[in-house]
């Protein structure tokens, strides 16, 4: 089935674009926005729309599918690519991207992905994937912008999927050589900055690993760690009491480096070894993993400090798992972190790693490994883009697969969830349709 056009529409995404640097550095909520001057490049305020660029990619049946270029929420920190900004980007996507892609065999899925992937154009200032090391490997232009290779490889893989008459779980695994799971992935529910009513809903609908808790600031992690501490022993109280009879969840906290800001610049790892014992005795009987500790600046003193909490964490005997995210964003960066057992878990930021094959191709790098590959994302996302990483969960079958988009938790769980229930359930079907022809032949 011959791809016949591909086309760009801008539009909003799930969440907002924050300046994280101006957050660290100390930038007040102005009820919902923030008061102060922007610190990265790009931002015209600290918090601002987030933005998408629906891709729609149709077939000589006239077949229209859907994928959504995002970005995450903190964009341009942290080694990532720079503000993602659709009006700029759209042409780049119906000139460029659309003169490679028309023509080709859509069930071709792996072959036009990794082609989308080392496609280079010339582009303006901004429009550059800058922050890529090998943005201009070839010196024929730049790469381009992860949000782009993200949301046109989803249109990508749907239309191998419509081509085919097949899910898109079953095109990712074919195209990576997986067994898909048969039951659904556990689903991490984020719950934005309304920790408390956010977490409950999730306590009551049975969330399996929760609830985020978007910790970026000396305010709510306290200058001493004693208001996490708080909110952890909260989570095991009220966890059972909402949850349902034998509710086992997992929980997980991100902090966005502020425990090396609190304990040490970056930080004192006999403090923080002292306060995860704090953190696991709160948990306590209940498993807690920790993500982003520390934020050292860059990718190689990230993987040292990690190891090197690692490796106190294990001589202490503190069971409390630690996540990369800050300075994981490539492909590269997950083998990096992964060949360097500086995390438990490592999360594969579906957007950042740019194609959604490479999200898939970035958990089974974690196959046979000691760390455990989280398929993570942002709130700033879009319906579609998630439901496209539902399938790569899927077909991967990821330790976890985070609920969104949006920071309501709700509409971002049952998106995700559904996605996954209806393609087994389809799947399941499939499959007896196939023995019933077998039994009828015989």
């Amino acid at each position: 089935m011959e791809i016949t056009g591909v086309y760009a529409t801008p539009g909003y995404s799930g969440f907002f674009f924050d300046d994280q640097r101006a957050i660290k550095q100390g930038a007040t909520q102005d009820g919902f926005t923030y008061e102060g001057k922007p610190v990265t490049d790009g931002f015209d305020e600290i918090r601002q729309a987030g933005e998408t660029i629906i891709v729609d990619i149709e077939l000589a049946d006239g077949t229209v599918v859907r994928g959504d270029c995002a970005a995450v929420q903190y964009s341009g920190a942290g080694g990532r690519d720079p503000l993602f900004q659709a009006e700029e980007y759209a042409p780049i996507i119906e000139g460029p991207v659309a003169d490679a892609l028309e023509g080709r065999d859509a069930t071709e899925f792996l072959d036009n992905a990794e082609l989308l992937e080392e496609l280079q154009v010339e582009v303006r200032g901004s429009e550059a994937s800058s922050s890529q090391p090998d943005a201009h490997a070839s010196g024929a232009g730049d790469r381009l912008h992860t949000a782009i290779r993200y949301g046109v490889s989803q249109a990508l893989l749907a239309a191998a999927g419509s081509a085919m008459g097949t899910t898109r779980t079953d095109v990712i695994a074919d195209a990576l050589g997986t067994e898909p799971a048969t039951e659904p992935v556990p689903v991490f529910g984020q719950s934005g900055d309304d920790r408390y009513n956010n977490t409950e809903k999730m306590f009551v609908k049975g969330v399996p690993v929760l609830p985020h808790a978007l910790i970026n600031s000396v305010e709510k992690i306290g200058e001493n760690g004693e208001v996490l501490l708080e909110y952890v022993e909260w989570l095991v109280e009220r966890s059972q009491e909402l949850g349902p009879e034998g509710y086992d969840p997992r929980f997980h906290i991100d902090v966005y480096g502020m425990i090396g800001e609190v304990f040490g610049a970056p930080y004192d790892r006999d403090e923080v070894v002292d306060y995860f014992a704090a953190l696991e005795e709160a948990a306590a009987p209940f498993p807690i993993q920790i993500e982003g500790p520390m934020d050292v600046g860059n990718r190689a003193d990230q993987i040292d400090a990690m190891v090197e909490l690692r490796e106190g964490l294990e001589a202490a005997d503190v069971g409390v798992d630690i996540v990369a995210d800050e300075w994981c964003n490539t492909f590269e960066d997950v083998r990096a972190f992964v060949d360097a057992e500086a995390a438990d878990l490592v999360q594969v930021k579906t957007p950042d790693l740019g194609g959604i094959h490479r999200s898939g191709q970035a958990v089974r790098y974690c196959e046979g490994t000691e760390t455990r590959a989280y398929l993570g994302g942002t709130c700033n996302e879009t319906e579609t883009s998630a439901r496209a990483c539902a399938h790569v969960a899927l077909a991967t079958d990821a330790a976890q697969v985070l609920a969104k988009p949006g920071m309501g938790f709700d509409e971002g769980y049952m998106i995700v969830e559904n996605e996954m229930r209806r393609t087994i359930t389809r799947r399941e079907r499939a499959r007896q349709r196939q023995t019933d022809e077998v039994t009828a032949d015989d």
